[in-house]
């Protein structure tokens, strides 16, 4: 029987990332992800939903992942489910779905929110062409 575990996402970080470091000194980084769902019900009005999904990371992007991204930014992430279970102090039988990141792409641009510090210059006024006197066909060479 074939077999495919594959998760495309792309929401908002619910929390700052932490990062940690197994005993190995592998990069480990841990987030919450939220993903929104806009829809259209039966009888017009419009519906909203809201899927949460922790998320797990491991190596060198994990570290970008901490450094460059904080609650509320949008990310893209690739993976696959994975299925943890524990025993929990207390004895009882825990267990937690969450995604195994694989990639990550930044979404969006960080420029957004910061204030551009020049307008931007047309190509003429960019190299004084607005000035130059004008040219005839006698001039050009070719």
């Amino acid at each position: 029987m074939a077999n495919y575990n594959k998760v495309i996402l792309i929401g908002n970080l619910t929390r700052e990332p932490q990062l940690s470091y197994l005993p190995s000194q592998t990069s480990v980084c841990e987030f919450g992800m939220a993903i929104n769902r806009a829809f259209k019900k039966q009888d017009g009005s419009e519906g909203k939903e809201i899927c949460f999904v922790d998320c797990q990371m491991f190596g060198k992007r994990a570290e970008v992942v901490n450094k460059y991204f904080k609650k509320g930014d949008p990310i893209f992430i690739e993976g696959r489910l994975k299925f943890d279970s524990w025993q929990a102090q207390d004895g009882s039988k825990k267990s937690k779905l969450r995604v195994f990141v694989e990639n990550f792409e930044f979404v969006g641009s960080r420029q957004e929110s910061k204030p551009k510090e020049e307008p931007e210059q047309s190509f003429e006024e960019k190299y004084n062409l607005n000035d130059a006197p004008p040219m005839d066909d006698t001039q050009i060479p070719f």
